[in-house]
């Protein structure tokens, strides 16, 4: 099991927490340990996030809490009663899940122990869960900064080779069945996890002009790299489905087929290496051109089997949607490669690629 950041960083936040809360004489500190546990988020900006929904919270839960407290005593009814009006209060706030948590934890914790100088005990355990949150909250910000750039683009590649890899062999006839069918679900899956990665990305915050810039152009760019590997999954799921139809085609369009993918697959990967500076571009403009030939062949073809009626109408309506997204995926490769062209033309000085190399 590998150690994470974030594993990491709720330790450090827990330590940080409870040696504070030591320092400043409160007790017990494990109270300032929990609520450190629900404030760690993966990212800067989010803890930031997280930290105001979370005092908006416990200022709404301890205010409950001593007011139910003061007002109707410290029975289990009455401390389930204010816990239900904070949900409701704070989820009509639309603040997050883990704001709830915490302010729930802070009602229990302040109303569960009647004793004579409430209001000094209350303010005192208050103190304790906020302590926690701001240990997080620094422990966040100065330890292990998330590198959601490196991450994201290797999770791209990563998941794109694997789909390429898959679709090279579905075109060869070298597809172990029953592997695909594990492996479709696992790698849709991997895709709606890249899709919170790249939120992740997007809520980091740059407060430079040029910094602005460029992680907007990155932006652009990264979006449209998912776009591209959805597009090449579809086809794999595609070919999976219509694979008997395909295999009963004319072998001179399984052939082109194979070719054309062959090239656009080969094209995506270059793409891919062109934006870690690893690809001369000149290859990638002559790979660009063996694609669009490639189209034109595959199109004129596929319309010339059925109007001299080498496959019925039938056939022809199956092999449609392969051809169709195809031909999506040749254009949306296509719109990724100009905008790596545009990124690293335009302000070249500002275009500056940070992707680190991969640690093992």
């Amino acid at each position: 099991m590998k150690l994470g950041a974030r594993i990491f960083k709720t330790g450090l936040s827990i330590v940080l927490a409870m040696y504070a809360a030591a320092w400043a004489g409160l007790e017990p500190s494990f109270f300032a340990a929990i609520s450190a546990t629900f404030a760690i988020q993966p990212s800067i900006f989010k803890t930031y996030q997280t930290i105001l929904e979370q005092i908006q919270a416990n200022v709404i839960g301890a205010a409950i809490a001593i007011l139910f407290a003061v007002t109707f005593g410290h029975d289990p009814v009455i401390i389930g009663t204010a816990v239900i009006l904070a949900i409701v209060i704070i989820l009509r706030l639309k603040l997050e899940s883990s704001a709830i948590s915490l302010a729930l934890v802070t009602i229990i914790i302040i109303m569960g122990n009647p004793q004579e100088g409430f209001l000094f005990f209350a303010f005192e355990r208050f103190s304790l869960i906020m302590l926690g949150v701001f240990a997080a909250f620094i422990v966040n910000l100065i330890f292990l900064p998330p590198k959601h750039e490196t991450k994201l683009y290797y999770k791209i590649s990563d998941l794109t080779e694997e789909v390429i890899r898959w679709i090279r062999l579905i075109t060869r006839h070298e597809t172990n069945q029953q592997s695909l069918k594990k492996d479709i679900p696992l790698i849709n899956e991997s895709i709606i996890k890249l899709d919170n990665l790249f939120l992740l990305y997007k809520e980091e915050r740059n407060y430079f002009l040029k910094n602005k810039l460029s992680k907007g152009r990155k932006l652009v760019v990264f979006k449209q790299m998912i776009v591209t590997l959805k597009k090449s999954f579809v086809i794999l799921k595609t070919f999976d489905r219509y694979e008997n139809e395909i295999q009963h085609m004319p072998d001179r369009m399984q052939k082109l087929i194979k070719q054309q993918l062959d090239y656009l697959t080969d094209y995506h990967d270059r793409i891919l290496l062109r934006y870690v500076g690893k690809v001369n571009i000149h290859l990638t403009e002559e790979m660009a051109e063996e694609v669009d030939e490639g189209r034109e062949s595959l199109t004129d073809l596929f319309m010339d089997l059925y109007d001299h009626k080498e496959i019925d109408r039938e056939e022809w309506l199956h092999i449609l949607p392969v051809v169709s997204h195809i031909i999506e995926y040749n254009e949306q490769l296509e719109h990724l490669d100009t905008l790596v062209e545009s990124f690293f033309s335009y302000h070249k000085s500002d275009n500056n690629v940070d992707i680190e190399k991969r640690t093992e």
